[in-house]
């Protein structure tokens, strides 16, 4: 205990002698400053509150009052370690210290000298550490670069406290007076309002004319910073005195225009609008509207905000087309030449737009027909619309009606509500210019639903031939005749329209074009027009028809043409490539050429090979991108009567092959088939490209047909295909698609169909080149299908 005691009070004797100006190396206590730093010759004050802080504070006034102090890196940092405080500081002298409420302590320094942390002694219960003193590197006294140096920084800090208030005017004639480099560096950064990293690095640079160098960086620095806020505070003062000076006038302006009446301008304006309006050929309600709303608004402040949406308003219904319409081109002939040169096919919308113009012309007026064009995607509905506008010479508006769920979107919002327009309809009929325009409402299948509003529900008054023509807008509020628009929709499937909004238009099917229409279409249209938009000509690159076919076939499987295009601007792009490469020559696309640039084939198509087999009958399939032949496979083996069924076969196409069974069961004995065949074997029936989907009644007369063969063991010819939906007596009853299931027939290599009886106007839409290649068999019941498909020889005579 007592050694403890001489320990202790030869270190309070050590630290009581521990600083001297002679020292070199110091142990003292230390204190890390949170967002501060101190330089030598520097006084200031600032509070301490932490306990290892305190302490030192405590031991420092023990010993000569003698404190290094160093900046933190991180003012957050409440507890530092030694890697959290930069090891140059000040050496400092306390002053003095004042306690504070709240166990915190008000200190006041004086700067000493530059200090290095050698070692940090120890950490607790405060920082104690062995510091080496550093003095500047000594400067001539005629050192004229120093001089230039010092000059410069002075002037820059005079600028410097004439742009920032904060600071005294006489803190300049302080440093002024100081004649030393670095001490004049000191003074001056003390006073700088700059990052805490900017001032530890003036504080560590130890050559006065570098420290004087980097400090006149900064100086500018900060005052291009000062300048810009300055510039930034001007420009807002300024726009405030501005808003208020504006105010004030505009004050003036108002009492003047009491005193005085109504200004000239806003007269004009309202004169104007009455012009607008006597111009109008308006019914009598309408015109009362109008004009109690222009009555309205001259009686307003024209700077108010009523007075603006009023005016909005008023302008918006004067600038509507109520009486100017477009003259229609009567002339058939040329109208009909126009649809031909922009579209090939498409007969049946040609064909309608021709009638409403016969009618237009022998009636002299008529109410706009309301059409649907429904089909897959590429076969022309958006364009053929714009051509149809072309050819009757009206104006053309598209809206696309695609993820619309918006109720205003259609009839617009009322005017209670802040920025208020009208709907999109009005607005385009505005933009147009004319009341009769062709209207094109593309993707009116998509259209969505939310709580907003039904658009499609909206859009009934609007597509309704009765009601349109008192059409009104929740913005305008007065009624606009639609009953001149052509109005056109688009959509991909009639599935998704709400059948109210259905019923009200004249819906016209656009099928997918056959091969011979899609060669057509690109040997007029597409081929030209991607030759001119990649740069080429006709002396650069050619199509052969076999080219363009391997194209159709083996690169492309689609109802309309989008990928087609798409492929012939994507040989056209290697063309122009080869060529600005250099190679000049002229390149004809044939077959193998085109596959050789596009790759290996996409896409294949079934062609009927091989010999006839038992239980494999031959099938036709719709599908969105056309038509596609089956090949049904059936086997019977030793089982229990189990019927399985595979290939993704949806809940119809299984329901049609039970039919098919129980009406085999019931004719067994005419067919001459085992009557316990139920019992004693279990049939399997695939359909090969398992992976894809199938559903549907048409298959029905196949399967029961691949049935019978595998339970009667007799060929069925494989070159002949069928469709058809079978009933449990054996009769067959029409199906759909029969135009791209004998376009895909006949695609195959097959000439000889079995189609429904009731499907016989069907034939009539087959392309005429196709059917008179092809022979129709028209079957009423399965019997007559077996008479044509089942392989009669003198083998399966017993049989």
């Amino acid at each position: 205990m007592e050694e403890e005691q001489v320990a202790e009070s030869e270190a309070e004797e050590l630290e009581e002698t521990a600083f001297t100006e002679e020292s070199e190396v110091v142990d003292l206590p230390m204190i890390p400053l949170r967002g501060l730093s101190v330089f030598p010759n520097m006084v200031l004050h600032f509070d301490i509150g932490r306990e290892k802080s305190i302490n030192a504070l405590e031991k420092a006034m023990i010993m000569d009052q003698h404190i290094f102090l160093a900046s933190q890196k991180d003012d957050e940092t409440d507890l530092p370690t030694p890697d959290d405080f930069y090891h140059i500081g000040t050496i400092g002298k306390i002053k003095q210290m004042l306690k504070l409420p709240g166990d915190s302590i008000r200190v006041l320094v004086e700067g000493i000298c530059r200090g290095r942390i050698e070692d940090v002694l120890f950490e607790v219960p405060y920082f104690r550490c062995r510091v080496r003193k550093i003095e500047d590197e000594p400067v001539k006294e005629d050192d004229a670069e120093a001089e230039a140096l010092m000059r410069t920084v002075l002037t820059s800090f005079d600028d410097y406290i004439s742009i920032n208030q904060s600071l005294a005017p006489e803190v300049f004639a302080t440093v002024v007076s100081i004649n030393e480099p670095g001490r004049m560096a000191d003074m001056i950064a003390s006073h700088l309002e700059c990052k805490l990293e900017d001032k530890q690095t003036l504080l560590e640079i130890l050559d006065p004319k570098e420290r004087l160098e980097k400090l006149n960086t900064i100086l500018l620095k900060e005052i291009e910073i000062l300048n810009i806020e300055q510039d930034i505070n001007s420009k807002v003062k300024f726009q405030i005195n501005q808003n208020q000076r504006e105010y004030y006038l505009r004050e003036q302006m108002r009492a003047i225009q009491d005193e005085l009446g109504v200004t000239e301008d806003v007269e004009d304006e309202i004169e104007g609008f009455r012009t607008k309006l006597e111009e109008l050929q308006l019914e009598d309600k309408t015109r009362e509207k109008i004009e109690k709303e222009i009555s309205r608004f001259s009686k307003m402040q024209p700077s108010s905000a009523e007075a603006t949406v009023s005016r909005s308003y008023i302008e918006t219904v004067l600038e509507l087309p109520w009486n100017t319409e477009s003259e229609d081109n009567l002339d058939l002939n040329k109208a009909e030449e126009i649809l031909n040169e922009d579209h090939y096919g498409l007969e049946k919308v040609k064909e309608r737009v021709l009638e409403y113009l016969a009618v237009v012309q022998l009636s002299k007026g008529l109410k706009g027909p309301i059409l649907c064009l429904v089909g897959p995607p590429g076969v022309g509905k958006t364009s053929i619309a714009k051509s149809v506008a072309r050819s009757i010479n009206r104006e053309f508006v598209r809206m696309s009606l695609g993820g619309v769920r918006d109720e205003a979107e259609i009839r617009g919002h009322r005017r209670t509500y802040i920025g208020a327009i009208p709907g999109r309809i009005m607005n385009a009929i505005k933009e147009c210019g004319t009341k009769n325009p062709v209207f094109l409402f593309d993707e009116v299948d998509k259209i969505g639903a939310d709580y907003k509003g039904d658009p499609a529900s909206a859009l009934l008054e609007v597509l309704d031939p009765e009601q349109n023509k008192d059409f009104t807008d929740h913005y305008l509020e007065v009624p606009f005749d639609l009953s001149k628009v052509m109005f056109i929709t688009t959509a991909n499937s009639t599935d998704t329209i709400p059948r109210p909004l259905l019923d009200r238009m004249e819906v016209i099917e656009v099928s997918g074009y056959t091969e011979e229409e899609k060669l057509n279409i690109a040997e007029k249209y597409l081929v030209p027009k991607q030759i001119k938009e990649n740069g080429l000509s006709g002396s650069n690159i050619s199509f052969t028809e076999q080219g363009l076919r391997t194209i159709i076939n083996y690169y492309t499987r689609e109802s309309g043409v989008r990928n087609l295009e798409r492929e012939i601007g994507n040989l056209c792009r290697k063309v122009a490539k080869s060529y600005v490469c250099g190679d000049t020559k002229k390149v004809s696309m044939s077959g193998k050429k085109v596959q050789e640039l596009l790759g290996k084939k996409k896409f294949h198509f079934d062609i009927i090979k091989g010999e006839t087999e038992v239980g494999v009958t031959t099938g036709l399939a719709w599908t969105a991108v056309g038509g596609d032949t089956l090949f049904i496979e059936t086997v019977a083996v030793p089982g229990t009567g189990k019927l399985v069924l595979t290939g993704q076969l949806g809940d119809v196409m299984q329901e049609s092959a039970k039919a098919g069974i129980s009406y085999i069961r019931s004719a067994a004995h005419e067919l001459k088939i085992d009557e316990e065949f139920y019992k004693k074997c279990d049939l399997h029936i695939h359909i090969p490209e398992g992976a894809i989907p199938k559903d549907g009644p048409s298959a029905g007369v196949t399967m029961c047909t691949a049935i019978i063969s595998t339970l009667t063991g007799i060929p069925v010819r494989k070159d002949v295909a069928m469709t058809g939906e079978i009933t449990l007596r054996g009769k067959v009853l029409p199906v759909g698609g029969i135009r791209e299931k004998v376009l895909a027939a006949h695609r195959a290599g097959i000439r000889k169909v079995l189609l429904p009886k009731e499907n016989e106007p069907d034939i009539q839409d087959i392309p005429e080149a196709v059917r008179d290649e092809m022979e129709f068999v028209l079957i009423k019941h399965v019997k007559d299908a077996l008479k044509q498909v089942l392989v009669k020889d003198k083998k399966n005579e017993h049989k």
